[in-house]
């Protein structure tokens, strides 16, 4: 795969997620250890679905990706459609385990670590691919990291409160999501709007 092409932004989307999805099956795993017997079964139920979902998304990624950018811009959709089950099913979770504002908390601070891991990855893939190509993208890249430090802030703030509901918490990631997945969009653009003319 191409250094560009490996820039894609659905590949730094689809990474994001992942991260995200691997940060919330690592917390509700030790979580669900700690699950009362009536809940267990359920609990167990919803796990085992969140692992495939995870699972189903990855595998579709690397089939899309394979095929190259064309094919994997093509399943976005269905990109998009895994990650709103995940989403969904995690709802499920915390209605299930009851609000439990810990580890809504704990779990939440997971996913805003492996937002900011993202945000960082997609940076340095960027630098690496303007590098490569000769390309100057400063001025994105500094926006790229201006934004990921918005978000961030943003998210500490709500890592501090504590009590905030997960509606609200899964409203702040969703929030920040979509500053990354426009951030990485204009970086994209602006990368191969530096390419060599021809």
């Amino acid at each position: 795969m191409s250094a560009q092409s490996s820039m894609s932004v659905y590949l730094n989307w689809a990474k994001e997620r992942l991260h995200e999805m691997d940060a919330a099956l690592d917390a509700l795993d030790i979580k669900a250890a700690e699950a009362e017997a009536a809940s267990k079964v359920k609990t167990a139920e919803i796990m085992a679905d969140l692992k495939k979902r995870r699972s189903d998304l990855e595998t579709l990624l690397k089939t899309q990706a394979a095929a190259g950018d064309a094919a994997l811009a093509q399943a976005k959709t269905e990109l998009d459609q895994h990650w709103a089950g995940f989403e969904a099913q995690m709802k499920t979770y915390f209605d299930t385990a009851g609000q439990q504002a810990v580890q809504q908390q704990a779990i939440f601070k997971d996913i805003a670590a492996a937002q900011a891991k993202a945000w960082h990855e997609a940076a340095d893939r960027f630098r690496e691919a303007a590098s490569a190509g000769g390309a100057n993208v400063e001025t994105v890249l500094d926006q790229l990291k201006s934004d990921a430090t918005q978000a961030g802030a943003h998210l500490d703030k709500l890592k501090q409160a504590g009590s905030e509901s997960w509606s609200v918490l899964s409203a702040a990631l969703s929030e920040s999501r979509k500053a990354f997945d426009q951030a990485n969009q204009a970086a994209w653009n602006a990368l191969k709007g530096s390419g060599p003319k021809s």
